[in-house]
């Protein structure tokens, strides 16, 4: 794999400067192939547990669904499954491990329509919810969200952010950097 693990912050940044929790780390690599990417979706799967929220944050074309039939893989999801975005849906329900369920905000104008939709009802489901536009609902995710942002750098290079549970993203990016 010829990912590159190259940035460590320790807690993470917000918008205004502040820390945030120390508990909290971001960490930075880059992904240099849509491959790279669905292996490091892989890692993630593999570190996640029942009731684990993962939100994907970027712009069209940066690789959330991509990291998405990653993780879906690892978590045992079947290839006969075609892993897409559930842009008109809203939420697609994948069986594995434990359900996997996709959601993809972008078509909500507030995190109220999701609220109305009976999105917390996921949180205490018993799966993993992986949530592309993440933004558009970041006021109503738990604290605990994994969060991944992508940076689109050109045709086949994404900067991946993540940032969540100190632990979690350690265990996340040692994986990924021993591939």
């Amino acid at each position: 794999m010829s990912g590159k693990y190259f940035q460590v912050h320790y807690g993470a940044v917000n918008r205004g400067g502040k820390k945030k929790a120390m508990n909290q780390r971001e960490k930075e690599l880059c992904s240099h192939s849509e491959e790279e990417t669905r292996r490091l979706g892989e890692i993630i799967g593999k570190n996640l547990v029942r009731g684990d929220l993962v939100a994907l944050i970027g712009d069209l074309g940066s690789g959330k669904t991509c990291l998405t039939k990653g993780l879906a893989k690892s978590l045992g999801v079947s290839d006969e499954y075609e892993i897409t975005s559930p842009t008109f849906t809203i939420i697609n329900e994948y069986p594995g491990r434990f359900p996997l369920w996709h959601v993809d905000a972008y078509r909500l104008e507030n995190s109220r329509e999701m609220m109305d939709a009976g999105f917390e009802d996921f949180f205490n489901g018993g799966g993993v919810v992986v949530i592309e536009w993440a933004e558009k609902i970041r006021d109503i995710l738990p604290k605990e969200t994994l969060f991944v942002l992508f940076e689109y750098m050109d045709e086949t290079t994404r900067i991946i952010r993540l940032s969540g549970r100190e632990a979690v993203v350690h265990r996340i990016l040692t994986e990924y950097q021993h591939q």
